[in-house]
């Protein structure tokens, strides 16, 4: 194994490239004792893809932190690949369906038709190869609980460096990159640097000066000392729903924006009074944080082709898959 460092040059790739995935022993020469390749881990939901021809749908040189809420980091020589979000089954089933993080040095660039291999490596289910299954556990926690670990919850390794909004850089890079247009990118800015002014008026200014409530875009806000409601549609697959008015999904969170311990986030509310199919019901997840299975008590909604696109979060790449409440939505 390698000491997890990455030495091939950069394959400069930009969205829509097509690259074909190494093969399992290619991409296991490029790991360290810990599965992992500059602290990112390559995951056994991953093999199934080795071999194949895939497009680059977002270059991955920033993500979101949803485990401190630092902010946005910075991540180096990575990509998703369109089509590639982890199924959870080597993870207790978890049901986030993130989309993964694949290094250049996994990849390799192909010409458009171009022949496929000879011998191509296609594996058509999961290998359950040793090194990578071992690292999918962490040490039990204080009460002897299994917990996960996985790229999502170690992202905050394998990004250290947080990347401030003003470091106009990022804005150019998801330009030339393809993963926003101009237009989208200058609107990011704009969006990060009102944030950032409401965020300094809150700490510095008397609240009678605060604009908007010194709230950030997006303008939502929760009920103080609320005890939230909640709904049992029992939405199956394939069944069409409306997501409900801004207005009245705010009057479900309290001040912490949760609807029993569940978040609605700002970019959630762009996709208010918009219709979409049910793709799932999920009730497992792991907690970023702990590595934890967690097991919901109501199950939530995902919705097809419904993600975090990065609108008001500096165009983030990430493309989280919002769960939703069905006190959250109505049937069609």
């Amino acid at each position: 194994m390698t000491q997890s460092v990455t030495t091939a040059p950069t394959l400069g790739l930009r969205v829509g490239d097509l690259v074909e995935v190494l093969s399992v022993e290619e991409i296991l020469a490029t790991l360290d004792s810990k599965g992992e390749l500059d602290n990112l881990p390559f995951m056994p939901e991953m093999v199934r893809f080795c071999g194949q021809r895939m497009t680059v749908h977002k270059v991955a040189h920033k993500l979101c932190d949803t485990i401190s809420r630092s902010g946005i980091r910075k991540m180096e020589n990575s990509v998703h690949l369109a089509g590639a979000r982890c199924d959870g089954s080597s993870h207790g089933g978890c049901q986030t369906a993130c989309s993964m993080y694949w290094k250049e040095a996994w990849l390799k660039r192909v010409e458009p038709g171009s022949p496929l291999p000879v011998e191509a490596s296609r594996p058509t289910g999961r290998i359950d190869l040793p090194l990578l299954v071992e690292n999918t556990h962490k040490a039990p926690g204080p009460d002897g609980g299994e917990r996960f670990s996985c790229q999502a919850t170690e992202l905050l390794r394998a990004a250290p460096t947080c990347l401030p909004f003003r470091d106009l850089g990022q804005y150019v890079t998801d330009v030339k990159t393809g993963n926003v247009t101009v237009w989208a990118s200058v609107k990011a800015f704009g969006v990060s640097l009102f944030n950032r002014v409401q965020d300094v008026s809150r700490q510095k200014l008397p609240q009678k000066l605060w604009f908007k409530e010194g709230l950030r875009w997006g303008f939502i806000k929760g009920q103080p000392g609320k005890k939230t409601p909640t709904a049992h549609l029992d939405l199956q697959p394939g069944e069409l729903v409306r997501v409900r008015s801004k207005e009245a999904i705010l009057a479900t969170l309290n001040e912490d924006m949760l609807n029993r311990g569940m978040g609605f986030e700002i970019e959630m509310a762009r996709y208010c009074g918009q219709t979409a199919r049910v793709q799932a019901r999920v009730d497992k997840c792991i907690d970023e944080k702990t590595g934890e299975l967690l097991t919901m008590k109501s199950p939530c909604i995902i919705l097809e082709d419904i993600v975090c696109a990065g609108v008001y979060n500096s165009s983030c790449p990430r493309e989280f898959v919002p769960f939703w409440r069905e006190i959250w939505l109505e049937r069609v």
